[in-house]
């Protein structure tokens, strides 16, 4: 484990429109040590071939490729196998961050002395073309603010492993980075925020609202089947979800 150096953690399935800026936001970055490895889930458009002529540049790039498609919890595990850092973070083959994401993100891990830390996040049209404001983080969470909503973004979470140790995701329809953090707050009582803007969402025109029933369906399912909760206790924190959910995305 390089005591400086931050693994990105990237699945890649079918984003050949997307993953191009993604790579170039990352190579943009003001820290450099960093080391990126693309976990291809049996992609079958150019989407490889994309990340190969990256990879082939530089040799922080790194392409893992899986021989039968297994969804994005198991491309994201298999990353953090693979992952060499310290430092671990997510970043999906269709988003975005800004030059100094990585840069801050470590500096403030160091401040905070933290296991884990986030920041807020502009969001997007698909193309772009349409700005929906940003999500600005709360100043900190704890696992219990985490179990009402998920504050921790999945393109701006990072966690130590030097403090934390190596955490993997629950192959769980739609939650599996949500089972991640709130594992990880176990080990240690608070993530803090950098309310600061660091990176950019996009929306996919078809997760707008098109699933809203089907998320919340598989959020009401973790309560009970992920975290184990009585049915009193899983109706209390999926009445605090709702609530947070249309906070968030009354778009």
């Amino acid at each position: 484990m390089c005591n400086d150096l931050v693994s990105i953690i990237t699945p890649l399935y079918n984003s050949e429109s997307f993953v191009a800026e993604t790579i170039e936001s990352v190579l943009a970055q003001t820290y450099s040590q960093w080391e990126m490895l693309i976990v291809d889930d049996c992609s079958t458009d150019q989407s490889v071939a994309i990340v190969q002529q990256y990879a082939k540049r530089d040799p922080r790039i790194k392409l893992i490729q899986l021989r039968t498609n297994s969804g994005p919890a198991v491309a994201r595990n298999t990353g953090i196998r693979a992952a060499e850092g310290r430092y671990i973070i997510f970043l999906d083959s269709d988003d975005l961050w800004l030059a100094h994401l990585l840069e801050t993100e470590v500096a403030y891990m160091r401040e905070k002395d933290a296991g884990v830390v986030f920041a807020s996040y502009e969001r997007v049209s698909e193309d772009k073309t349409k700005n929906f404001g940003p999500f600005i983080a709360p100043s900190s969470v704890t696992h219990r603010d985490l179990l009402k909503t998920c504050s921790i973004s999945c393109l701006t979470g990072m966690y130590d492993t030097a403090k934390v140790g190596k955490h993997y995701m629950a192959d769980f329809y739609k939650r599996e980075d949500y089972n991640l953090w709130l594992d990880i707050l176990k080990k240690t009582p608070r993530a803090w925020a950098i309310r600061e803007p660091l990176a950019v969402y996009r929306i996919r025109e078809n997760s707008v609202s098109r699933n809203k029933l089907e998320v919340a369906y598989y959020q009401w399912r973790f309560y009970i089947k992920i975290e184990e909760m009585s049915l009193k206790r899983s109706l209390y924190y999926f009445a605090w979800y709702a609530y947070n959910a249309i906070k968030k995305y009354h778009l």
